[in-house]
């Protein structure tokens, strides 16, 4: 049977009383509805009252308890823009008094308001720049601020599930406010390696890895500046990617231990094969993985069918015996408002082993990509699914990055 998740802002159905009924008119098994969250200026185009939400910092959308948060260093922001601390519980009992099942979705490490406020505790690359949206989960701060943060959305949110977004260090994309650095033309590679932190939390893993974080620092300047000719070598990488992936294990670990209060809510990852990922697609690789606490495993599909059915595959390995893997698929420009091309893009990540449609997203959309959503989805539904399609689509080249 193929579920289907919805996501969604709060602010989408606070204020909206058909909010909740046109969401469940979409076929949707259950809601991934944000209860921490990104900064973000985002569309309402059905609201009663507005047509614009400008959350202009991260926030978590129930109440910031003193009792809780006493004496750390890392905070949660309260989210001006709302009438109400609590519109994560508002927003999920309209939901699920229409039917619908409501997962948190929980973004981490992607938090600008507090990487500004705490510059020492977010990502610096190896020129010095600072990543301010980027908190390193290097720092047991940081790791600490995001289990807190997961606890209390599971004692007060009480969702029936969870969705982890950012569970992991990010690096130089999907970050900036008026993005302008695609002119520069930097690779991949460069990529990868302007992701790379360098803060004090960092520079101690790097040691404790047997790497001179000095000549590291060094090695990845030249080779952002010379290119290939300048390349650090492969074993320094080799022993790089290892403290990155640990990096991210140790962060999920923090983050699934403070679910022992509620150890029966499912939990979605947001993950990658691809040891050097950022963003909010974390690295989960072998060695730090299958986890058996992991319910489901989401896997990008945010350029096209090709990129999930990559990885997808590359996802399956590291999945437990267990879990489910889910394509996170969006229905928003550049996709066509077209039943047909979604419902043939979402058959191909099915074909590849997907269980789970992640539909992003249903408070964006206009009417006529909803109603093509709904129709796509019932198309999937109906029709037999073709695994030998999906290996053809695998064999086809595909970029594995995530949004």
């Amino acid at each position: 049977m193929v579920t289907a998740t919805a996501y969604l802002y709060p602010w989408d159905v606070v204020g909206d009383p058909a909010a909740a009924e046109r969401v469940a008119a979409l076929g949707v098994d259950s809601v991934a509805l944000a209860a921490a969250y990104h900064s973000v200026r985002a569309a309402t185009p059905f609201h009663p009252r507005h047509r614009m939400v400008d959350a202009y910092h991260a926030a978590l959308y129930l109440p910031v308890r003193e009792k809780v948060w006493a004496g750390a260093r890392l905070v949660p922001g309260t989210p001006g823009w709302m009438t109400r601390d609590d519109s994560f519980t508002a927003a999920r009992d309209a939901l699920r008094a229409v039917g619908l099942p409501v997962h948190a979705w929980t973004v981490l490490t992607h938090n600008t308001r507090l990487g500004r406020a705490h510059p020492e505790l977010s990502v610096h690359n190896a020129f010095g720049d600072r990543y301010p949206y980027a908190l390193c989960p290097a720092s047991a701060q940081v790791r600490e601020y995001c289990a807190t943060l997961v606890g209390e959305i599971l004692d007060q949110g009480r969702p029936d599930g969870l969705v982890l977004e950012a569970c992991g260090p990010l690096g130089l994309g999907h970050g900036g406010h008026h993005e302008k650095t695609d002119g520069a033309d930097w690779d991949a590679a460069r990529d990868r390696l302007l992701s790379l932190c360098f803060c004090v939390a960092c520079l101690g893993r790097y040691r404790d890895a047997g790497l001179d974080a000095d000549r590291l620092r060094d090695q990845v300047r030249a080779a952002v500046d010379g290119g290939a000719s300048a390349a650090v070598d492969a074993q320094t990488m080799a022993a790089v990617a290892g403290v990155r992936t640990r990096l991210a294990a140790d962060l999920r670990r923090a983050v699934l231990d403070a679910r022992a209060s509620r150890p029966t809510v499912t939990v979605a990852l947001h993950a990658s094969a691809d040891p050097w990922a950022t963003g909010p697609f974390a690295t989960l690789v072998a060695g730090t993985g299958p986890d058996p606490e992991l319910d489901v495993l989401v896997a990008s599909a945010w350029t096209g069918a090709r990129q999930g059915v990559a990885n997808l595959a590359a996802l399956r390995d590291l999945a437990g015996p267990a879990a489910r893997l889910g394509a996170y698929l969006p229905v928003l420009p550049p996709r066509p408002g077209d039943a047909r091309a979604l419902a043939d893009e979402w058959a191909a990540c099915l074909d590849a082993g997907a269980d789970e449609l992640h539909l992003y997203h249903a408070g964006l959309a206009s009417r006529a990509r909803l109603t093509a959503a709904g129709e796509a989805l019932s198309a999937v539904r109906a029709a037999p699914r073709d695994p030998a399609r999906a290996a053809a689509e695998s064999r086809m080249p595909s970029p594995s990055s995530s949004t």
